[in-house]
Order: structure tokens, then C-alpha cells, then sequence
């Protein structure tokens, strides 16, 4: 159990998702502060795109 939640913690670590998570913070703040322009809801979107897609992807090659 104690290995599984490790494993997890290191992974929430990991620059990608780190990236991911601060950029969802400022989004969310921009967003309650009614600030959020066209190019910064497209960046955002392509970068949560890109960390689920390889989310999926690795998650269906461990599954193989």
C-alpha cells in the first residue's frame, strides 16, 4: 500500500505534470477573474491534451 501511494506521489512530481497542474491553477484563477483570453484557453488546451494523450497512450501499452 505504502509503495503504491510512493509510486503515485513520484509520478505527481514529475516536470509534466507539474507543468499541468500550475497551469491549471492559473487558468482557474483567470478564469473566476473573468480573464481568459482566445491564445491562453488555446495553450491551455493543447497542453491537457498532450498530458492525457500520454496518459492514455501509457496507460494502454502497460495494459499490453
Amino acid at each position: 500500500m505504502k509503495e503504491k501511494l510512493m509510486n503515485r506521489l513520484t509520478a505527481l512530481l514529475s516536470v509534466k505534470s507539474l507543468v499541468t497542474l500550475v497551469l491549471t491553477v492559473v487558468f482557474a484563477r483567470m478564469a473566476a477573474h473573468g480573464g481568459v483570453s482566445e491564445d491562453v484557453m488555446m495553450v491551455y488546451t493543447v497542453v491537457i491534451s498532450f498530458y492525457f494523450g500520454t496518459q492514455s497512450r501509457k496507460n494502454s501499452e502497460a495494459e499490453k
